[in-house]
Parts: structure tokens; C-alpha cells; sequence
């Protein structure tokens, strides 16, 4: 079993940072690949970004690309959602997921967080 745990939410104003880590009990942490989704107010789930196993390789969704910085460190069982030049659009809920597959899509991945608030104030 897989228990993930994100952290690192909160209000913050646009053009700012915050760094999401996701926390990863279990031992098969350091062979599957990781995911961030996030659920803006009133919408559905989205991609925003996917590493593989290994640290490679990883995809964004082109609305965060160049922004946002997806990594893990296997050794801490730990995942990373760097987000720079956050925008009011950026609003969500954003939940960090687990599986044994590297996909962009949120049915790939069983294992999944509790979700962290971040609202980016304009």
C-alpha cells in the first residue's frame, strides 16, 4: 500500500513561488513514476506534470511549462512541484499521485494524495 501526503500549499500573490512536496510511504516508491494534478474551483482534473521512476522522463502541461519544475528524490521517498511566476489561473487544488506507469492522464495512477490548497492572489 501507498500513502502519499502533500504539503506545502497556501495563499501566496502572483508572480511568487512555492515548492509541493509529496511524501511517499512504501517501498515502491523509487520504481514508479509520480504525477501532479490539480482541480481548479468548479472544474475538473488536469495534468500539470509526470516524472518517471528514475527522475526521466518528465512532461508538463504547456500551461506550466517553463514554470513549473517537477523532481523526486528516491532516497527520501519524496516528489517536488516547484512552481515560479505563479499566476491567479494557477488556483487549485493540487494533488500529487503514484503508480507503476508514467502517464499525463489521472486514470493511470491508483495511488493518490489528499491535495494541497495553493490561490494565487492577482
Amino acid at each position: 500500500q501507498v500513502q502519499l501526503v502533500e504539503s506545502g500549499g497556501g495563499l501566496v500573490q502572483a508572480g511568487d513561488s512555492l515548492r509541493l512536496p509529496c511524501t511517499s510511504s512504501g517501498r515502491a516508491f523509487s520504481t514508479y513514476a509520480m504525477g501532479w494534478f490539480c482541480q481548479p474551483p468548479g472544474q475538473e482534473r488536469e495534468f500539470v506534470a509526470a516524472i518517471g521512476w528514475s527522475g526521466v522522463p518528465a512532461y508538463y502541461a504547456d500551461s506550466v511549462k517553463g514554470r513549473f519544475t517537477i523532481s523526486r528524490d528516491n532516497a527520501k521517498n519524496i516528489a517536488y512541484l516547484q512552481m515560479n511566476s505563479l499566476k491567479p489561473e494557477d488556483t487549485a487544488v493540487y494533488y500529487c499521485a503514484s503508480g507503476p506507469v508514467l502517464r499525463t492522464t489521472g486514470s493511470a495512477y491508483p495511488y493518490w494524495g489528499q491535495g494541497t490548497q495553493v490561490t494565487v492572489s492577482s
